[in-house]
């Protein structure tokens, strides 16, 4: 893909398949100028060092991504702590860093095995099916739901949501259809959290929502802006990430079948597969941070105010990092990326969305001999900052 002006990471060819555009950025303009404003950073030591560096890259650049000047609202994502900085975003991040803990996830294994078993029924049953939709949503749908004390039956729109909001990162003025899709998707959440909040507060229970309202930082209780801002972090955080994930693993095993093999055949690999995905195929293609003042990336002066695309996709196909790196390898000795982010933004749920693909991994490969495409058209969720299929149609075949 040869460049012609300003890449744009937005366009629908690009957002099918980002990799040739990350390549010919890592060759010939690593840190260069993107449509819509902004700078793309692409190598692996620049992202690395933009990552590093929150004092002179703020989070706060995330806000164009999920409340672009088009978008015509607020969005209360944008007061999570992902778009804070130090020192608030530390006593956030403590609140629910406790919460994640080793201990969430040797009390959530059962409960995840018990729903792999279950999903995985499902599936064999039906044989033909779309696997996002009856494997890759319900499960850490069930998982935060449960974390989260939220309503099994609206479990199904949980997916929506967090498409929708991803999907405003590469949304255009124009696309005034989409916008209006996730202005309602946004109202929607709205409604319903605020309902779970007057619930917890007149019934607490044992889940995160009733320990937030409990929650203290600096011995003051959190506003209702941080409480909506937490709460919309935590379901798409906790869905997100781990729906891509497994959709993505699924699709790997479906178009390598001697990969499906060798797992099916030594099952301690699984972790190993788990860690190439998240650099082949990273559910976290960017972040995005604002300059708080003149910067130099990459020997590219960036003044202060600009907008910077920070490019973990490419970062992690970025061949002076991974020998080969457009080739998936289980055998890869370098195992450490960037799939979490990096930093003082590491992805709370890293662990669990880990932990929620090995079980399931585990159990379909002791039940599933073989996946099969039904279609080799796959559409791709239309977003900058995350990498997930919309669906896919697989055919399973029983061991």
């Amino acid at each position: 893909m040869a460049l012609n002006g300003r890449p744009n990471l937005a366009l629908p060819e690009v957002r099918q398949n980002p990799y040739p555009l990350y390549s010919e950025l890592r060759r010939n303009a690593p840190v260069c100028q993107v449509e819509y404003g902004g700078w793309a950073v692409s190598r692996y030591d620049d992202v690395q060092y933009v990552l590093k560096n929150p004092r002179l890259f703020s989070s706060e650049g995330l806000r164009f991504a999920a409340e672009p000047p088009w978008f015509g609202r607020s969005n209360p994502w944008c007061d999570s702590l992902v778009l804070k900085d130090p020192p608030m975003h530390g006593r956030l991040r403590t609140l629910v860093g406790r919460a994640f803990g080793p201990g969430l996830l040797t009390r959530l294994e059962p409960s995840i095995q018990a729903t792999c078993e279950e999903l995985t029924t499902r599936v064999l049953e039906r044989r033909a099916v779309d696997f996002v939709d009856e494997f890759a949503t319900p499960l850490p749908a069930t998982v935060i739901g449960n974390l989260m004390g939220l309503d099994p039956s609206l479990y199904s729109r949980f997916r929506k949501w967090a498409t929708d909001i991803a999907s405003l990162s590469a949304s255009r003025p124009e696309d005034t259809e989409l916008l209006a899709s996730v202005r309602g998707s946004v109202e929607e959440m709205e409604r319903y959290f605020h309902e779970v909040l007057e619930r917890r507060r007149r019934e607490p229970g044992d889940d995160m929502v009733s320990d937030l309202l409990r929650a203290r930082v600096d011995g003051e209780s959190l506003t209702s802006t941080e409480l909506m801002g937490f709460l919309f972090f935590l379901l798409l955080a906790g869905l997100e990430t781990t729906i891509n994930l497994l959709s993505s693993s699924t699709w790997m095993l479906a178009r390598k079948p001697e990969l499906l093999a060798r797992l099916r055949a030594d099952r301690s690999l699984i972790p190993r597969f788990i860690e190439e995905v998240l650099r082949y195929e990273p559910p976290i293609q960017a972040s995005l941070r604002l300059c708080t003042e003149d910067a130099v990336v990459g020997g590219v002066s960036l003044p202060r105010g600009s907008l910077v695309y920070v490019l973990l996709g490419s970062a992690l196909r970025d061949e002076t990092q991974f020998a080969e790196a457009d080739r998936f390898d289980l055998d890869r000795k370098r195992t450490e990326n960037l799939a979490f982010g990096h930093g003082i933004h590491f992805c709370l749920g890293a662990q669990l969305a880990r932990l929620e693909a090995r079980i399931a991994l585990e159990v379909l490969l002791a039940r599933v001999g073989g996946l099969s495409l039904r279609s080799e058209q796959l559409e791709w969720v239309p977003s900058v900052t995350v990498r997930g299929l919309r669906a896919l149609p697989i055919e399973v075949h029983p061991a």
